[in-house]
């Protein structure tokens, strides 16, 4: 009787969970939670994938691996045990004994609580639906795919696995934002810079400035600085607007683009408002790396002259006809609808590749439970040329107060290149070479 009353289906997560007695049922829901907020199915699904099956196609600079199915099939992890689960998750070890290639976070999971990894295996065992499909070999070339020297990479970089442990001064709240944002949310695999070996500079907030500051680009998008600076960083945001933004995609300074819309769709909705808070205040708690740092002051000339119909200072006649009717000429845009350009730290960052990559292909603004309209904003790729994506990028860069580098036309045609490589033929038409 017990196994078939284990049969019993609630539909969540988009797939059924398996409830038998109290205890196991907290348990598994435990687990999904967890799950959650590790965003495991961002990774694990592919587009148009079932649930956790594996397959989604990861560029590295040597070539593409794929995602594992991590489903209770023995084509996935059927045949795990809690200790070949835990070795996988935490210390980067296949059930075969191989090193797993590093775009699986262990580095950042080794602080998993193993409490939380029992209910996590919990709910991968018992809780989402097997899905017969076998694993994808990498396309990495002989001999960069061979395993051997992720081994040694693993025991020069990935840290000691431990259960996370507050300090004893710190206060609750910060302690279970540092738990998730340096946990399960591996906020640093995209949000820390890495060395020339690959490995992130810093895992943890005590190791130093470069936690959290920010990435290179990755597939035409940076992840930009969690940091307390006001120019690129959270510096000017507060906690509540942060909170806002992790749980609807959106807040007064900014709207979710590139792969952070993935996080907010499939993991970070999702969360307590009492763990959005903690994520947010833990965040908020990390200084600026900037010893200059102040608050931003706002500038009205350009905003003046273009209500004036001046439009001379370069940039500023494309920004009229492409760009003003949603971000107004005052760059405030439209409260959680269009963002805000002026004081923006996505706009400010010193590297400009997300702000080329907006203009180019454009991109939308995903519905969430608590903010469920979308809106999109158009790619320009096809009627701007490089000179004016550039001039544009400049205008914005450089009006309202913003006070960033200055992009070159080199830049935006490499851009489009680099696109070109990385999209689909479907989506050709908004990349396309227009000189």
């Amino acid at each position: 009787m017990k196994s078939l009353f284990i049969a019993t289906l609630v539909v969540c997560f988009g797939t059924p969970v398996f409830a038998a007695d109290d205890s196991d049922a907290a348990l598994i829901k435990q687990g999904e939670y967890l799950a959650r907020a590790g965003d495991c199915v961002a990774c694990h699904t592919a587009k148009g994938g079932k649930p956790f099956a594996g397959g989604l196609p990861m560029e590295t600079p040597i070539g593409t691996i794929y995602s594992t199915n991590i489903t209770p099939d023995k084509t996935g992890i059927g045949e795990y045990s809690f200790a070949d689960f835990d070795k996988a998750v935490r210390h980067g070890v296949s059930k075969a004994g191989s090193t797993l290639y590093p775009a699986m976070p262990y580095p950042s999971y080794a602080r998993v609580k193993e409490d939380d990894m029992h209910a996590l295996y919990a709910y991968f065992m018992r809780g989402v639906v097997p899905v017969v499909q076998d694993n994808k070999e990498v396309d990495i070339p002989w001999p960069l795919s061979m395993r051997w020297p992720l081994t040694g990479w693993r025991w020069m970089f990935a840290p000691a696995v431990e259960d996370y442990q507050a300090p004893a001064a710190q206060d609750a709240v910060v302690s279970r934002g540092a738990y998730l944002v340096e946990g399960l949310g591996h906020c640093g695999a995209c949000h820390t810079p890495r060395a020339i070996s690959m490995q992130e500079k810093a895992l943890r907030a005590s190791e130093g400035s470069a936690y959290l500051s920010g990435s290179a680009p990755l597939e035409g998008w940076i992840a930009k600085s969690l940091r307390g600076d006001h120019k690129d960083g959270l510096g000017s945001w507060s906690e509540g607007q942060l909170v806002q933004f992790l749980k609807t995609g959106r807040s007064d300074h900014s709207a979710v683009f590139g792969g952070m819309t993935d996080v907010v769709v499939h993991s970070m909705q999702y969360m307590s408002d009492e763990d959005l808070t903690a994520i947010a205040r833990y965040l908020k708690s990390l200084p600026a790396n900037d010893p200059n740092d102040k608050p931003q002051t706002s500038d009205e000339t350009v905003a003046k002259a273009l209500w004036k119909g001046d439009d001379s200072k370069a940039g500023a006649a494309v920004y009229v006809d492409n760009c003003s009717a949603c971000h107004r000429t005052d760059g405030q845009g439209y409260t959680r609808v269009f963002p805000a350009l002026a004081g923006n730290p996505v706009v400010q960052s010193e590297d400009a590749a997300s702000l080329i990559n907006l203009v180019l292909k454009g991109g939308t603004l995903a519905a969430t439970h608590t903010a469920p309209s979308d809106f999109t904003m158009p790619a320009f790729a096809w009627r701007l040329s490089n000179q004016q994506v550039a001039d544009v990028v400049n205008f914005i860069r450089t009006s309202w107060g913003n006070q960033a580098g200055m992009v070159k036309v080199g830049d935006i045609e490499k851009q489009r290149k680099d696109d070109l490589k990385t999209t689909s033929s479907d989506d050709l038409g908004q990349v396309t070479q227009h000189n």
